[in-house]
């Protein structure tokens, strides 16, 4: 439960008594944000029992007290489920991701029919399944790799650095997915080894200290390709039929737009490219 209380703990970091409408709590602090105690009372338990939460010694913790935390931290949605997540973990691990072979023709002929970079992801952010434009977009083959993964192209590629801009920006979001994934399955071994071989990379493992959180099914992602210069995409995640653990990531952009100049002229230097 070690997970859990580190979570809390950095919640509370980020929290003053000011910010949360409390008088100081006694003339010296020696912790940055809300004190145990402090965050106790805001939630309207006893510090006994927040402590024995924060510390992971409760087996069954009520929605009401659950929530009652969020509120006081200041959580958002995502957060909240992660806190739910990591206090009430489901003892299982995520099925090993599906090979290539297992997506359906029908979901392919999807992905080739999108007009704008497309791909389906699995468990732990591997890529099962993508159109053209999507190896376009990142400058890589993903056929060319033995089992495309999103969170290793992010960090491993060096192109990935400079398509995403800002690349942080990216990372963050990469490792805030990541940390929700970790909460859900934490005995998913398989994603535990892909995260020990992400935290070589110095910025990965600062990344994983904040206990950030992050999932968003829709957005906007701006981009600096060699070929297509500048631009933004906006993207928008399904969940795919039948399988609740894969997602269908589309970018799109307004039709009137640069960037759909920049999606038309990665198209066009893709075909050419093609035998």
């Amino acid at each position: 439960m070690g997970e859990l209380s580190e979570f809390l703990r950095s919640r509370r970091a980020r929290l003053s008594p000011d910010d949360a409408g409390l008088g100081t709590y006694g003339a010296r602090r020696r912790v940055p944000g809300l004190r145990r105690e402090e965050l106790a009372q805001l939630a309207g338990i006893s510090a006994d029992y927040y402590v024995r939460l924060e510390q992971g010694r409760l087996d069954n913790v009520s929605d009401q007290v659950l929530d009652s935390v969020a509120r006081a931290l200041r959580l958002d949605v995502t957060e909240h489920d992660h806190l739910r997540s990591l206090a009430r973990p489901r003892r299982r691990s995520v099925a090993p991701a599906a090979p290539e072979a297992t997506v359906r023709d029908t979901q392919r002929w999807l992905l080739d029919s999108i007009a704008g970079p497309a791909y389906i992801l699995g468990p732990r952010t591997d890529v099962l399944a993508w159109n053209g434009l999507a190896c376009a977009l990142y400058g890589v083959e993903l056929g060319a790799l033995e089992r495309p993964n999103m969170a290793r192209l992010i960090f491993q590629d060096p192109a990935a650095r400079e398509v995403w801009t800002p690349w942080e920006d990216k990372a963050r979001d990469t490792v805030g997915g990541l940390r929700v994934l970790a909460g859900q399955y934490p005995e998913d071994t398989v994603l535990a080894a892909l995260l020990a071989e992400l935290a070589d990379d110095p910025v990965f493992a600062r990344l994983w200290t904040e206990h950030e959180v992050w999932t968003s099914p829709f957005g906007a992602k701006h981009f600096r390709h060699p070929v297509a210069g500048e631009f933004t995409l906006h993207y928008e995640a399904f969940g795919v039929p039948g399988h609740p653990d894969r997602t269908l990531i589309t970018y799109s952009a307004d039709p009137r737009s640069p960037a759909a100049d920049a999606l038309a002229l990665l198209g066009q230097a893709r075909s050419q490219r093609q035998p």
